[in-house]
């Protein structure tokens, strides 16, 4: 049955970078040269930049609109974070727009490493509000059950269920990888988080209630074998699930990390050796499983097909979770894309590209603290 991904900003804007916001003015701003680059353009680049411009506006009006709410301690509407998204969305496809009607626009590289002609550099205060807008908007609830080595609980998991499904050691590291970067592109690392855009997705790695279940019921099942592997890892689940009682298991990072990774990932673990050698760079790997958060019905017939980089999708509803999550996203020539490889749908995920970076630098970061402790 065809999922659609949770729609978590931080799969989308956490990519971007996040960081305290520089105000002017007393609000979010900056000047834009766009009038200056007003006169002697043809039609087709004046709509681009009108276009641009009023996504600009109302980009600017809802950030500022919801920090006055927040301060203010008004209520906030249902869904906080979908406006906000949408006008993020606008700005960066309409600015591509204008790029390729106006080459004279692509500016210099910007502190997120978002290609310039997706993004101007001008505009990163605006960015770094949006991230601080979502962190307000989305903290964890009170009484959600931290855990003080939050990576290591993935890598850790990850492993142990690789581990459990027959992968060796050395393979099952890929695992672990693969999970960090699950965890980093769902919520930019962020344990227990809620999420401003969704009623449904929760926790951190944005399950649902029912995804939940079914995860837990599949971790049951395999807890034997990995109690035999791995005792530490069964005294560790059975100290947190203790911890949690009868609470809501998406908001202990234990029990959230490992409810999902085993809703939707623990029976692909099994194939890891067949898609390193099919997609032998890391992150290539990592996008991979993502795409079973976003298009799991795909992405599995795709991995069945013998010719993953060549399977091609045209669903318009399988597109338009595509684009729900920035991939065919920006600017009309990806905007018309009725269908597509999953060759291009990885080249088409860059703003992945920095989330899944930090997962391998810190996996291994894990990997080299555990040779330190056993020497």
């Amino acid at each position: 049955m065809l999922a659609m991904a949770p729609p978590s900003p931080f799969s989308i804007a956490a990519l971007l970078g996040l960081a305290l916001f520089a105000a002017g003015n007393g609000g979010p701003g900056f000047v834009t040269p766009a009038a200056a680059q007003s006169t002697a353009l043809t039609k087709a680049q004046a709509s681009a930049l009108a276009a641009y411009d009023k996504a600009l506006r109302e980009f600017k009006a809802i950030l500022t609109q919801r920090r006055a709410q927040i301060d203010g301690r008004q209520k906030l509407p249902n869904l906080p974070g979908q406006a906000v998204y949408l006008a993020r969305l606008k700005v960066m496809s309409t600015y591509k727009d204008l790029t390729d009607a106006l080459p004279s626009r692509i500016g210099r590289p910007n502190k997120f490493g978002v290609p310039p002609a997706y993004f101007d550099a001008g505009i990163e205060p605006l960015i770094e509000e949006y991230g601080a807008l979502f962190r307000i908007m989305q903290a964890p609830p009170a009484g959600a059950q931290e855990s003080s080595t939050p990576l290591k609980d993935v890598a850790d998991l990850g492993r142990a269920i690789a581990r459990a499904k027959g992968l060796d050691a050395a393979t099952a590291d890929a695992a672990g990888r693969i999970s960090l970067g699950l965890f980093f592109a769902e919520t930019n690392g962020n344990q227990n988080i809620g999420n401003a855009r969704s009623n449904k997705y929760k926790g951190s790695l944005q399950t649902g209630v029912t995804e939940d279940l079914k995860g837990r019921s599949a971790w049951a099942a395999l807890l034997p074998r990995v109690a035999a592997l791995d005792p530490a890892v069964a005294a560790r689940d059975d100290k947190e699930t203790a911890r949690v009682g009868k609470g809501d298991q998406r908001y202990n990072h234990w029990t959230a990390v490992r409810n999902g990774l085993m809703n939707a990932h623990a029976d692909l673990f099994a194939l890891i050796p067949a898609i390193m050698q099919m997609l032998p760079e890391q992150i290539d790997q990592m996008k991979l499983f993502q795409l079973i958060q976003i298009i799991p019905t795909p992405t599995r017939a795709a991995l069945a097909s013998g010719n993953f980089a060549a399977y091609r999708i045209s669903n318009p509803t399988v597109m338009g979770y595509l684009r729900n999550n920035s991939i065919f996203t920006f600017g009309r020539a990806d905007r018309a894309k009725t269908s597509a490889t999953f060759r291009e749908i990885l080249d088409a995920m860059w703003l992945f590209n920095d989330k899944f970076e930090r997962a391998r630098a810190k996996f291994e970061e894990i990997k080299a603290q555990e040779r330190g402790r056993a020497q």
